[in-house]
C-alpha cells in the first residue's frame, strides 16, 4: 500500500523478531499510523513515539504563530502576512491561520478581503467570539453598522458578559443613533469591567450628544504698513437631525479706520450618509472693507478607502460670490480632508478666484493652503498650516494683486465635556515687504 502524500517526514520503526511494524507520519497535525502486531514493550515504545510526534506537531504550529506575533509587535504586517500565507499553503484547513489572515488583512486596510476571510472561518467555527468581534470591526470600518450589530448580537449570545463585546456593541448602537440602548450597553460593560476605558469614553461622548454649538471669538491682525484690525464673531450651529443642519453668525470688523457688521446664514442637507449639500448667504452694511453681499453653494462627498495609511476622504466643491463696493469676486474652490491613522488629518484646499475691479480687466488668480492636524493629548489637538496666495476673500485687503505666503499653527483644548477653547497664530508675508501677523481665540459650548 503506497503511503499518503504528507508535508512532514515519515517516522518508521520496524522489528521483525517480534513481528511488529509501526509507522507514524504527521500530516497537517494529524497522525497516520499502522499497527499490524504489537507486544507490551512495543506498545510502550509506540506510545512514547506517538507523544513525541504530537509534541513535534504542536511545536511546529506554535513556531509560525510566534513568528506572526513577533512580526505584529514589530509592526511588520507584510512579513507576518507572508508567514500566514505560507502556513496556509502547507495546511489549507488551518482555521487559526485563516483567522490571522483576516486580522492582518483588516489591519492593512484591505477590509473586503479581511471580511471574506473572517466569514470563511465562521462557516467552520460559528461560535468563535474572537472571530466574530474581528468581523464586527471590519464591518464597522466599512460603515456597515447594521451588519456589525448583527454580528455582535451573535457574539453577545455566546458570551453575554464579555466587556469587549459589550463595548463594541454600544459603539455601533451609538453610530446607529440608538443612544439610550448604547448608554445602557456601556453601563453594562462597566458592571463587568469597572475600569473599561472604552466604556467610560463612550459614556462621556453620549453625554455630549447635543444639537447646538455656540461659539464666540476674536481675531486680531497686526500690519507693518497700517493700524491693527480686529474682528469679533458670534455663531450658532445646529444639527436638528441626521439630515438637516443650520448655521447663523454675526461679525463686527474694525479695519483701516472703518467699521462693518456682517450677518451670515446657511443650511445644510445630507441626502445620503456620504453626500451633503450646503447653501448660504451673507449681508453687511455699506462700507469698503468687507463684502456687502455674499452667496455660496457647496457639495461634498465622503469616500471609503481600503488602505493601511488612509482611512477615509471627504471631498467638497464650493462656489462663492463676493460683492464689494467697486469690486466683485467669484471663487471656485475644492477641498479635501484625508483621515489618517491615530486620528491625524491632512487638509488640502485649492482656489481659483475671478477678480474684477472698476476700470480694470477681469483676472483669474490661484491660491491654496494645506493643514496637518494631530492629537497631542486626550483633550488637546494641534495643527500646522501653510498657504500660498490670497486665501481670505472676505476682506478687501486680501483680493489685491499681490503674492503672499502664510504659515502658522493652532491648538484646541477641550477642558470640559461640552466646552473647548481654540486658538491660532499666523504670519503672512506679502509682496512689497508687507507683513500681516494674525492671531485669534474662540470659546465654544455645546448644548
Amino acid at each position: 500500500m503506497n503511503p499518503e502524500p504528507c508535508a512532514y517526514p515519515r517516522l518508521r520503526i520496524e522489528r521483525t523478531t517480534v513481528r511488529w511494524s509501526f509507522v507514524v507520519r504527521v500530516c497537517e497535525n494529524k497522525l497516520i499510523y499502522r499497527l499490524p502486531g504489537l507486544t507490551l514493550r512495543s506498545l510502550i515504545a509506540a506510545l512514547l513515539l506517538l507523544g513525541f510526534v504530537h509534541l513535534l506537531a504542536a511545536q511546529t504550529t506554535d513556531d509560525w504563530q510566534s513568528q506572526v506575533r513577533q512580526g505584529v509587535e514589530n509592526q511588520h504586517i507584510d512579513a507576518a502576512l507572508a508567514i500566514v500565507d505560507q502556513r496556509l499553503a502547507d495546511a489549507p484547513e488551518d482555521w487559526e491561520a485563516h483567522g490571522w489572515r483576516g486580522r492582518l488583512l483588516a489591519w492593512k486596510g484591505r477590509w473586503s478581503e479581511g471580511e471574506a476571510e473572517y466569514k470563511l472561518v465562521l462557516d467552520q467555527v460559528p461560535n468563535d467570539t474572537e472571530i466574530l468581534t474581528g468581523l464586527s470591526d471590519v464591518l464597522l470600518w466599512q460603515k456597515k453598522y447594521a451588519e456589525a450589530l448583527q454580528t455582535l448580537d451573535q457574539a453577545r449570545k455566546i458570551s453575554p458578559s464579555d466587556p469587549e463585546i459589550l463595548s463594541r456593541r454600544a459603539r455601533v448602537l451609538a453610530l446607529l443613533g440608538r443612544t439610550p440602548e448604547a448608554r445602557s450597553e456601556y453601563q453594562q460593560t462597566l458592571l463587568f469591567d469597572t475600569q473599561n476605558a472604552d466604556a467610560r469614553t463612550g459614556l462621556d461622548r453620549l453625554r455630549e450628544d447635543t444639537k447646538h454649538e455656540l461659539r464666540v471669538g476674536e481675531d486680531v491682525d497686526i500690519f507693518n504698513y497700517a493700524n491693527s484690525g480686529q474682528t469679533q464673531g458670534v455663531s450658532l450651529s445646529s444639527r436638528w437631525n441626521p439630515r438637516w443642519s443650520t448655521a447663523f453668525g454675526v461679525s463686527t470688523y474694525q479695519r483701516f479706520g472703518q467699521d462693518a457688521v456682517k450677518f451670515l446664514a446657511s443650511t445644510g442637507f445630507r441626502f445620503t450618509s456620504r453626500d451633503w449639500f450646503t447653501v448660504g448667504s451673507a449681508v453687511a452694511n455699506s462700507q469698503g472693507v468687507v463684502p456687502t453681499h455674499e452667496a455660496f453653494v457647496e457639495y461634498g462627498h465622503a469616500f471609503r478607502i481600503e488602505n493601511r495609511w488612509v482611512q477615509g476622504l471627504e471631498s467638497s466643491y464650493q462656489q462663492h460670490w463676493f460683492w464689494y463696493q467697486g469690486a466683485h469676486v467669484l471663487t471656485l474652490n475644492t477641498s479635501q480632508i484625508v483621515y489618517l491613522p491615530h486620528e491625524w488629518t491632512w487638509s488640502l484646499n485649492l482656489t481659483g478666484a475671478r477678480t474684477g475691479f472698476l476700470g480694470t480687466p477681469v483676472d483669474w488668480t490661484p491660491s491654496g493652503w494645506t493643514k496637518l492636524g494631530f492629537p497631542l493629548q486626550r483633550r488637546v489637538t494641534g495643527n500646522v498650516f501653510f498657504g500660498v496666495g490670497s486665501e481670505n476673500f472676505a476682506q478687501i485687503d486680501q483680493i489685491g494683486r499681490f503674492s503672499a505666503h502664510t504659515f502658522g499653527g493652532g491648538l484646541s483644548y477641550q477642558f470640559a465635556a461640552r466646552q473647548d477653547i481654540k486658538g491660532y497664530v499666523a504670519r503672512q508675508d506679502r509682496s512689497q515687504g508687507q507683513i500681516d501677523t494674525s492671531f485669534g481665540l474662540s470659546y465654544g459650548i455645546r448644548f
